[in-house]
């Protein structure tokens, strides 16, 4: 699979401008997807409705993808597994929900204090993402690439203040990936929970907080309605790159104008998720606010011990795996060139122009 052909308008056109008795060739084929996010969710699981649209559309319908919410085929958790044995053809999936299976996996959906989603889109197409990514799915027998982006995330809801570090300790918090990692060292009792079960999890007292992803979507699980200190940012994903994978044999069966037309509609989906999320959460966050939500900002106390602990983490998961000592190595030095380079213009910008905006 070529890692440029999101990029690659002019070759996929090409191979979706076949001729016509070519395309009459080209077999009928069905498959399923299953999400780990619920119906409700209408920009992820929005989504992978748009991709089967998409796809139907530019295969002349002959190549079909039915997309399910989590847990109506296949439980939310449990979509790479079904992928890998060939249960299904194919899955919509953040990387990091399998982190228990392979820790190097988190770093194609995000790591406490890594690139946001310009860099890390940057990362995966003109550095070496896409290619490590190819890498550590095959060894679950799966292809992946790149389901949109959520941009930065909310730090999630809690029951109490996060003043110190001793309001960390003991905190029961739903949190994925290596964040929960990091919450661990920093003393909290991390728990990974599907986003559907997130609401009875913290109704019932299961859990102390919960993070999901930002206004929108927190609003649309009723996360405001239990706890009411909305903590910001979420420091632990400062994108969230969500994730397509396909069983590698069933992928390689089909035919070239097909993988173009899942690579076209992924491409176009990349786009537009990331711009939805951005066009609604403002509104979205001034409803919460307008409800009772009380915003926070992290202690620099915690973020101070946050940043210290997470390269302690990324110290012993690369002592432990050489894969994750493998893509960190390669994804800390293209992340610290981001840095410096957002560090010139992009940061300076922000940092004045939204402080005189927010005086005017």
């Amino acid at each position: 699979m070529d890692r440029r052909v999101l990029l690659g308008a002019a070759g996929a056109a090409a191979a979706l401008a076949a001729p016509a008795i070519a395309q009459t060739q080209n077999p009928e084929i069905r498959w399923r997807m299953p999400s780990s996010f619920p119906r409700n969710l209408d920009v992820l699981y929005g989504s992978c409705e748009k991709l089967s649209q998409r796809v139907a559309q530019l295969t002349d319908g002959r190549f079909r993808i039915t997309p399910f919410p989590a847990g109506e085929i296949v439980p939310a958790l449990q979509v790479l597994d079904s992928v890998q044995q060939g249960s299904v053809e194919c899955g919509h999936t953040p990387a990091l929900f399998y982190y228990g299976k392979e820790t190097a996996l988190a770093f194609f959906t995000c790591v406490p204090f890594g690139m946001n989603r310009r860099q890390m889109a940057a990362w995966m197409r003109y550095g070496d993402g896409q290619k490590l990514a190819e890498e550590m799915f095959a060894n679950f027998n799966c292809i992946f690439m790149n389901f949109g982006d959520t941009g930065t995330q909310m730090g999630g809801w809690f029951r109490r203040e996060m003043k110190t570090l001793e309001d960390v300790k003991g905190l029961k918090f739903r949190i994925s990936g290596l964040g929960g990692l990091l919450f661990e060292r920093l003393g909290a009792v991390p728990t990974q929970i599907a986003p559907g079960d997130i609401y009875p999890a913290l109704e019932r007292g299961v859990i102390d907080a919960a993070e999901f992803i930002g206004p929108y979507d927190d609003e649309k699980l009723g996360l405001n309605r239990i706890a009411r200190f909305y903590y910001a940012p979420g420091f632990w994903e400062p994108c969230s790159m969500g994730g397509f994978i396909a069983n590698k044999q069933a992928w390689a069966a089909l035919p070239a104008q097909y993988r173009a037309a899942v690579e076209v509609a992924l491409a176009e989906i990349d786009t537009d998720q990331n711009a939805r999320f951005d066009a609604w959460n403002p509104p979205a966050l001034r409803r919460l606010i307008a409800g009772g939500a009380q915003l926070r900002a992290w202690p620099r106390e915690i973020l101070q011990a946050a940043w210290r602990e997470s390269h302690g983490l990324y110290e012993d998961l690369s002592a432990k795996n050489p894969n994750f000592k493998k893509v960190w190595e390669n994804y800390r030095a293209f992340r610290n060139e981001q840095y410096q380079w957002f560090r010139v213009a992009e940061n300076p910008y922000e940092t004045f122009a939204f402080a005189e905006a927010a005086r005017s």
